[in-house]
């Protein structure tokens, strides 16, 4: 109960800033043009609380799955009458244009703001994804074994996409679950090119290829009288070696298991310091342990204020691209409905974010306020971006449509967003199920 409690918590937070900042910028620039806003409501559908000021109700209502901004005049379905100065179809096309585009765009605002606050506050991230991506293991009968791919390549590209980080390797195979990728390696002083048949992992189908980085295992938390305890391990210490072999996180874990009351000599990094403790593993059910906790290591990365913003725009925009390439891949059947998150994965990972901690959680704002304001520009009708394409083409046509078409578009777009939403959702809990769609339609 707990759990669930905190999780709504967490959803509430994040929806609720979302919801505010991009209603917030229709309704900023709707005052800065002078239109008459009628309602400023978190939530859909019939009101349950709220407070009016002037003469805009501030409202929460029903149903939380977004908000809205009511303009004066605005509904599409309003008979022709003499408009006021205050309503939002007295006004001309551009101030109209920049009050439905201002939403969205105050969401990618939102979205390069917080991601500039990290960068100046600083946040721990994993070292090897800025590093090159040259292989340190290769699991055992996995894609990137049966494509031969060895210890020390270098990944050039993938599918024709250069890939200079680890975190580029990353994006490339997670997004690709079940698909053959064409991957060009350096071995020694010669380029390959291998096909590799990925495979697909965790329920939100992530595509897996079976090589890992050159991860160094930094330890978080010593266990109090344990091996490692009584051989001298800090919180803090990043591990090089064990009896004189360089050893990566994807190792450690399976040497030490296989070593129960066998002495270990542990080559570790303390604050730029190397020494060496002598461990023996005490033999638990599952093989040896010494009583430590594990991460990859990690550093906390800075930057001034104004490379900070410049970093947080490069960010945004290499994600935004990822988003396009998303959905032509989603449009292509070369990803998965799977890797779509409806309003259940929202709240799950705004609990996992909230449960790890303030920077966490701006981190996840932002990378949800960014593909919110992203997919508002899309010429849906119901959307922003299918308002904006009305007035664009009332632009090009020099008049404006009639009352009666703007009806029936949107109720066209609001028919569509519900079948989106209902889809969101049972797609939510497909995943969740042990046969995915199977168990949702039998037949």
């Amino acid at each position: 109960m707990g759990s669930i409690l905190v999780t709504i918590f967490a959803f509430v937070i994040v929806f609720g800033v979302l919801v505010f900042v991009h209603e917030f910028g229709h309704f900023f620039m709707a005052k800065l043009v002078g239109i008459r806003v009628e309602v400023f409501s978190w939530g859909y559908g019939k009101r349950l609380i709220g407070f009016k000021k002037g003469e805009t109700d501030y409202r929460i209502s029903l149903i939380p799955m977004g908000g809205y901004v009511r303009f004066t005049g605005e509904e599409a379905g309003e008979k022709e009458k003499e408009l006021d100065p205050g309503d939002f179809r007295a006004k001309k096309r551009w101030q109209r244009f920049f009050v439905i585009f201002m939403g969205p765009v105050m969401n990618i605002f939102l979205a390069v703001v917080l991601v500039a606050f990290i960068n100046i506050v600083g946040a721990p991230i994993h070292e090897y994804q800025e590093q090159s991506p040259v292989i340190g293991w290769v699991g055992s009968d996995s894609p990137a074994e049966r494509a031969n791919l060895q210890v020390d390549d270098e990944i050039i590209s993938i599918n024709n996409r250069k890939t200079k980080t680890w975190r580029d390797v990353d994006l490339e195979v997670g997004t690709k679950p079940d698909r053959t990728i064409n991957v060009e390696v350096r071995r020694g002083g010669e380029v390959l090119t291998v096909e590799l048949l990925t495979e697909s992992i965790t329920r939100y189908a992530m595509g897996y290829a079976g090589f890992f980085p050159k991860i160094l295992t930094q330890v978080n938390f010593v266990k109090p009288a344990s091996p490692a305890e009584k051989a001298g391990f800090e919180a803090g210490d990043v591990i090089l070696a064990i009896d004189s072999e360089p050893v990566y996180y994807f190792q450690f874990l399976e040497i030490v298991k296989k070593s129960p009351e066998k002495e270990l000599d542990f080559l570790i990094d303390r604050g730029g310091k190397t020494l060496m403790l002598k461990v023996t593993p005490r033999r638990e059910a599952d093989g040896g342990a010494i009583g430590i906790n594990l991460s990859e290591k990690t550093k906390i990365k800075k930057f001034g204020f104004f490379a900070a913003f410049v970093q947080s725009v490069k960010f945004n925009a290499k994600l935004t691209f990822l988003v396009f390439n998303f959905i032509k891949d989603l449009i292509s059947g070369e990803a998965s409905t799977r890797q779509l998150g409806g309003p259940i994965d929202i709240a799950n990972f705004s609990y996992i974010a909230f449960r790890m901690g303030f920077i966490a959680m701006l981190n996840f704002i932002a990378f949800i306020s960014l593909q919110l304001g992203i997919i508002n520009l899309f010429p849906i009708p119901v959307l922003d971006g299918g308002q904006i394409l009305v007035i664009a083409l009332e632009g090009i046509f020099r008049r404006d449509f009639s009352p009666k078409i703007k009806q029936i578009v949107m109720q066209i777009g609001f028919a569509m967003f519900i079948f989106l939403i209902v889809f969101a959702i049972l797609n939510d809990v497909a995943k969740r199920l042990p046969n995915g769609w199977e168990s949702l339609i039998p037949w």
